[in-house]
C-alpha cells in the first residue's frame, strides 16, 4: 500500500506509523519502503524509526529505492523510466519475504510538486498498490481542501492509480465539520486527524542533535522533552522571569551563570513558567562550580547544552527546526498513534486495503492487540505509585493513546511538580492524596469492619488506608475504579496483602496465583504459576490450572492445558508426578469442559513429534497453549530459562483468582511493561464486568 500527499509539512509520517502499527497487529511479516530518500548522513529518519519500532527483517539499503540527487538529475522521459525501474527492482526485492509493504512516497523537498506527485502516482500504479492519500488540513480553508482532494483523486485515476482511502491531516476543529460536508460524496473512506500543537514542538534532543551540541547535563527523561518555545536570555533576571512559560527553551551565552541557576530553579516553582532547558552558545563551558551546584539539587536534571556558534546562528538554527519524530522518541510516538488510532478506524482501513488478518501472533501483534482490546471499552485503573517516575511516563503515554481512564495516587503531594520536571502532561487523570481525600473516612471504616477480628483498632485503620497499596485497594473495592497496577515501587507482598484482605478470592477458588504471557516469534503461550505459590498442592494446582486457562480465553489463547512433571502419561511415579496426576482428575471434576493433559512433560506438550509417539491420541500433547508448573522453583526458573535463551517477551506476572482486577509489577519494570500491565489489566475488569 501507497501513502503519498501533495505538499510538504502534511503529517504523511504520522499516518505512515499509524497504518504500520495497525498493521502489525494483523501481519506477520511487515515491510516499510521508501521509492525516494533524500542522502542525510544519518539515513532516513522514517527508515530508521520503522525498523526500530517494528523489528523489520530489512537492512537499511533493503528500504528504500533512489536518492533525491538521482531524481533531480532524471531530466529525460528515458532517465525517469529507469529510475521508476531501479525502485521497482528494489522494491520487489523486498518484497519477496514480506506479507506486506507499506511504501511512504517522497517528502516534496525535492524536485517541483507536479513532478513529484507523478511519480509516486506512477509508482503506485506500477507497483498495483491502492493508495492512501494525505492531505494537509492547516492552512488552508475547507473548500481548499475538499478542491484538493477532489482535485488529487482525478489525477489519480488519469494514472490508473487506486486511491483506497484518505486522511485529512492537520484540521482547525473550526473546519472539521464544513470539510466532512464538502467530502461527503467521495466514495472512499475519509478520516480527519485534528491539529495537535504538541506535534509542532521538537525534543531537547533533536535540537541537540540539529546543532551536534554537546549534552553538559540531562538524562534520557529529560531530552525527551518538548520544547514549546524559544527565546535569547540578553536581559536581567527580573525581566527574563516575566516571560518565562511552560517548555521555553532559553539560548544564552555560556558565561550567564544567572540564567543557568534562574532557569533550573523553575524546576521547582509554580510561580514560573517550567523552561525545558538551556542552550548555552559560543563554546563557552560555565564554571564547574555552578554544574556542581546544579548536581545538588532533587529531581531530574534539567538539560544544558553547549554549541560553539555563536547566539544569532544558533537562534536561527532553531527556529528553522521542523520536528521528526525518531525511534528513540518514545512520547512523540505515543502521541502520534493516539492521535491516528482515536480519529481511524484500523479495522474499516485494513478492510479497504484489503488486508488479512494472520494466524501467528508475534511479540508485536500481542502487544497491538492488547492495547486496542483495552480501548474498545475503556475501564478505569488505579496507579498508585504516583512518585514513581516510570508510572508518570506510562501514565501520560496510556493517556495519549487513550488506553484506558486513569487515577494516579499522590502521597506526599509532589506528583505535579514531578511530572512538571518530566514535561509530562497527565491532562484527563485523576489524582488524589489519600491523606486529605473525602474517601478516607469511609475507607477507614471498610478496613476497621474487615480487620476487627484481627485485632485492628479504628485507629489504625484511619493510619493504614493512608498507604497507597490499601488506599488503592479499597478504591477497586468500593467501585471507584475497576482495577489496580502496583508494583513498581513495592513488593509482590504489598500489593497482594491489601488484595487478599479486602477484595479476596473469587468464589469457588482457593488461591491467588499468577501467570506469564509468553511471546514467541509466532505464538503466545501462557505459563502459570511462576510468582506466587511456591509449592501448591493438588487442590490449589487445579484451581490455578483452570484460572490460567480462564485468562488465556480471555485473552483469546485458546486454552489446551499441559499440566507438567518430569514424566508423561503412566511412564512415571512418585510424590511429585501423583500430585499432578490428582490435580488432572480434579481438573477434569471441576471444568470438563476443559481440554487437559498431564502428568506430561514439556517436550511432549509442545513439539507434535514428540506427542505422537508418547500421547498420540491427545488433543493436548504437541499443541499445548497453557503451561501449569508442580511449584514456583520449576515455573519461575524455566520462564526465566525461555525468556533468554529463546529471546521471548515475558508479560506479567498477571494475577487471577481475585474478585477484582490487581496486578504486580516488577521493580525493574519499564514503562512499556507498565503500559501493558495496565491493558492487560482494563481486559480483565472487561472480563469480569461481561460475566456478571
Amino acid at each position: 500500500m501507497f501513502v503519498m500527499s501533495l505538499e510538504p509539512e502534511s503529517g504523511k509520517s504520522l499516518v505512515s506509523l499509524g497504518m504500520a502499527e495497525a498493521l502489525s497487529a494483523r501481519v506477520e511479516r511487515v515491510g516499510y519502503f521508501r521509492p525516494v530518500v533524500r542522502d542525510l548522513p544519518d539515513g532516513d529518519p522514517m527508515i530508521g524509526l520503522m525498523r526500530s519500532r517494528y523489528q523489520l527483517a530489512q537492512s537499511y539499503e533493503e528500504s528504500y529505492g533512489v536518492t533525491t540527487d538521482e531524481t533531480r538529475s532524471a531530466g529525460t522521459p528515458a532517465e525517469v523510466d529507469s529510475l521508476v525501474a531501479r525502485v521497482m527492482a528494489k522494491f520487489h526485492s523486498l518484497a519477496a519475504k514480506c506479507d506486506v509493504i507499506l511504501v511512504e512516497g517522497t517528502d516534496f523537498t525535492g524536485a517541483s510538486a507536479a513532478f513529484e506527485f507523478d511519480l509516486n502516482a506512477r509508482l503506485a500504479t506500477n507497483l498495483a498498490a491502492p493508495v492512501v492519500l494525505v492531505l494537509r488540513g492547516h492552512g488552508h480553508r475547507a473548500d481548499q481542501v475538499a478542491g484538493a482532494a477532489k482535485a488529487a483523486l482525478g489525477a489519480l485515476q488519469d494514472h490508473d492509480a487506486t486511491c483506497a482511502a484518505m486522511v485529512i491531516n492537520r484540521v482547525d476543529p473550526g473546519q472539521s465539520e464544513a470539510i466532512a460536508a464538502l467530502v461527503s460524496d467521495l466514495r472512499i473512506p475519509v478520516w480527519q486527524l485534528p491539529e495537535d500543537p504538541r506535534m509542532a514542538h521538537p525534543t531537547v534532543r533533536q535540537i541537540a542533535q540539529m546543532l551536534d551540541a554537546e549534552i553538559l547535563v540531562g538524562n534520557d527523561d529529560t531530552l525527551g522533552q518538548d520544547v514549546s518555545g524559544v527565546k535569547v536570555a540578553a536581559m536581567t533576571i527580573p525581566n527574563l522571569l516575566e516571560h518565562l512559560y511552560e517548555g521555553i527553551l532559553l539560548i544564552t551565552a555560556g558565561d550567564r551563570s544567572d540564567v543557568i541557576v534562574s532557569a533550573t530553579l523553575t524546576q521547582h516553582s509554580d510561580s514560573s513558567g517550567r523552561v525545558s532547558a538551556v542552550l548555552l552558545t559560543g563554546g563557552v563551558r560555565p564554571d564547574q562550580s555552578v554544574l556542581d551546584l546544579l548536581g545538588t539539587l532533587p529531581g531530574p536534571p534539567m538539560p544544558l547544552l553547549l554549541t560553539g556558534q555563536d547566539t544569532y546562528t544558533t537562534a536561527a538554527a532553531v527556529a528553522d527546526l521542523r520536528p521528526v519524530t525518531s525511534a528513540s522518541d518514545a512520547r512523540r510516538i505515543a502521541l502520534s498513534l493516539g492521535l491516528f488510532e482515536n480519529h481511524v478506524d484500523g479495522n474499516e482501513l485494513a478492510t479497504a486495503l484489503d488486508v488479512a488478518e494472520s494466524t501467528a501472533i508475534t511479540p508485536l501483534m500481542f502487544e497491538h492487540r492488547l492495547l486496542a482490546q483495552a480501548r474498545s471499552d475503556k475501564q478505569r485503573i488505579v496507579l498508585p505509585e504516583g512518585n514513581d517516575d516510570r508510572v508518570l511516563l506510562a501514565a501520560e503515554r496510556i493517556l495519549q493513546r487513550d488506553v484506558c481512564d486513569l487515577v494516579i495516587l499522590d502521597p506526599d503531594g509532589g506528583l505535579a511538580e514531578r511530572a512538571s520536571r518530566l514535561g509530562v502532561s497527565l491532562t484527563g487523570a485523576e489524582i488524589i492524596n489519600p491523606a486529605s481525600s473525602e474517601l478516607r473516612p469511609g475507607f477507614a471504616d471498610k478496613l476497621y469492619e474487615i480487620r476487627k477480628s484481627k485485632g485492628m483498632s479504628r485507629e489504625i485503620a484511619n493510619d493504614a488506608v493512608t498507604s497507597v497499596s490499601m488506599f488503592g485497594t479499597l478504591l477497586v473495592d468500593h467501585g471507584e475504579v475497576d482495577g489496580m497496577v502496583s508494583g513498581a515501587a513495592h513488593t509482590t507482598a504489598d500489593t497482594i496483602r491489601p488484595a487478599l484482605q479486602v477484595i479476596r478470592t473469587s468464589p469457588g477458588v482457593s488461591v491467588v496465583s499468577s501467570v506469564f504471557f509468553m511471546s514467541l516469534h509466532d505464538r503466545v503461550l501462557v505459563y502459570g504459576d511462576c510468582a506466587v505459590n511456591p509449592d501448591p498442592n493438588a487442590s490449589q494446582l487445579a484451581d490455578i490450572a483452570i484460572s490460567s486457562a480462564r485468562t488465556a480465553a480471555a485473552f483469546d489463547i485458546p486454552p489446551r492445558v499441559a499440566m507438567l512433571s518430569y514424566s508423561t502419561g503412566a511412564s512415571g511415579s512418585g510424590g511429585d508426578v501423583e500430585k499432578v496426576r490428582e490435580a488432572t482428575a480434579l481438573v477434569h471434576e471441576r471444568a470438563p469442559e476443559l481440554l487437559v493433559e498431564g502428568p506430561i512433560q514439556y517436550d511432549a506438550a509442545v513439539d507434535l513429534s514428540v506427542a505422537a509417539s508418547k500421547l498420540p491420541d491427545s488433543d493436548v500433547a504437541g499443541r499445548a497453549t497453557v503451561f501449569v508448573f508442580p511449584d514456583l522453583n520449576t515455573g519461575n526458573n524455566t520462564y526465566k530459562a525461555v525468556q533468554r535463551s529463546a529471546g521471548a517477551i515475558a508479560i506479567g506476572p498477571i494475577l487471577q483468582g481475585l474478585r477484582k482486577p490487581v496486578n504486580d509489577l516488577s521493580r525493574g519494570c519499564l514503562v512499556t511493561d507498565i503500559v501493558n500491565t495496565v491493558a492487560i489489566t482494563a481486559i480483565q475488569a472487561q472480563q469480569l464486568a461481561d460475566s456478571r
